[in-house]
C-alpha cells in the first residue's frame, strides 16, 4: 500500500499547533519500535560525547522527531535535518522557529545522493531512508565524506528477512507493505561491505524487529495503517485501540530493544569513520 499519503495526513493533523506537534513526536517514540533502538543507541553516544559543540545531520529527516529529541539530548549540538520534500521541510523549519530552537536546529531540501559537506559532522543519523534510494552506495560515500574522523554513522533500516513484509505479498506481485520501498531490505553482510568500501574502518549490524518486535509492529502500525487506508472514520478510532493494545505494545518493544536478536526484520547499524 501507499505509505506516504497516510504519513502526510498524519503530519497535517498533528501540524495545527506546536501542542499537537509535540505530541505527535512522543506517539512516535512511544509506538515506533525503530525509535526504541534509535535513541538508545543516541543515549549511548552522548555517553561519549558529553560536549555537544559539534555538528548533526539528521539524512532524511521526515516529520523532524529525531532532530528534536537530538536537540534535547544533546543541547550544545548544531543539527542540520535534510529531506527532498520542501513542503516538509518549510513545516519543520517553522515549528522549531516557534518553539525557540532555530539557532541549533534547520532543515533544508536536499539529495542524499549529491548532499556532502566534508569533514563537517561527527554524527549522521539516516533512519527509514536507505531502503527508498537506488544509489546506496553513493549516499555511503557522501555520508563517509561528510563525517570527521571518528565521526559515527547511525542506520535504521529494513533486513531482508521480511523487513518490507514481502512473505505476504510476493504472490500478488506486489514488493512489500511499503510500496515506495526501491528494495526489500539489507542482507547484514551486503551492508556492511559497502559500507566498509565507502570509507568506514568499524560496521556494526545488529538484527532488530526480531518475534517480539515483529508482533509488536503489526500491532501498533501496521494494522492501524491498514485501517486508515480503508476508511478516515478509523482516525475517530484510533486513541481507543492504542488505549487497549499499547501497553501490549511497549513490552514487546522493550523485549526487543533489550534482547540480542538472533534475526529480525530490521537492522541497526553504527558505522565508525
Amino acid at each position: 500500500m501507499q505509505y506516504d499519503p497516510i504519513k502526510r495526513q498524519l503530519g497535517n493533523l498533528f501540524n495545527r499547533s506546536t501542542f499537537l506537534r509535540r505530541t505527535f513526536y512522543h506517539l512516535l517514540d512511544l509506538l515506533l519500535l525503530r525509535s526504541w533502538h534509535v535513541r538508545k543507541a543516541l543515549r549511548r553516544f552522548r555517553q561519549d560525547h558529553p560536549v555537544a559543540n559539534f555538528q548533526i545531520l539528521d539524512a532524511g529527516s521526515g516529520f523532524g522527531q529525531y532532530c528534536y529529541y537530538l536537540s534535547k539530548l544533546l543541547p550544545g549540538a548544531k543539527i542540520l535535518g535534510v529531506d527532498v520534500k520542501q513542503e516538509q521541510m518549510d513545516d519543520c523549519n517553522l515549528f522549531f522557529q516557534k518553539i525557540g530552537k532555530a539557532e541549533n536546529v534547520s532543515f533544508k531540501v536536499a539529495d542524499l545522493t549529491q548532499y556532502k559537506s566534508a569533514g563537517s559532522y561527527l554524527l549522521i543519523l539516516s533512519v527509514d531512508v536507505m531502503e527508498h534510494i537506488l544509489e546506496d552506495e553513493q549516499v555511503f560515500a557522501n555520508f563517509s565524506a561528510s563525517l570527521q574522523s571518528g565521526g559515527m554513522l547511525l542506520i535504521s533500516t529494513p533486513s531482508d528477512q521480511g523487513g518490507s513484509d514481502t512473505d505476504h505479498h510476493e504472490e500478488a506481485g506486489v514488493h512489500g507493505f511499503i510500496e515506495e520501498h526501491v528494495r526489500d531490505g539489507y542482507n547484514k553482510e551486503e551492508l556492511t561491505a559497502k559500507l566498509l568500501k565507502a570509507g568506514f574502518s568499524k560496521v556494526e549490524v545488529a538484527y532488530t524487529y526480531g518475534k517480539y518486535g515483529s508482533a509488536a509492529w503489526k500491532l501498533s502500525m501496521k494494522y492501524p495503517i491498514q485501517l486508515l487506508g480503508i476508511s478516515r472514520i478509523f482516525y475517530l478510532l484510533l486513541p481507543f485501540y492504542y488505549l487497549v493494545l499499547f501497553p501490549f505494545c511497549a513490552l514487546l518493544n522493550y523485549l526487543d530493544v533489550n534482547r540480542n536478536n538472533e534475526s529480525g526484520t530490521g537492522l541497526l547499524v553504527t558505522a565508525i569513520k
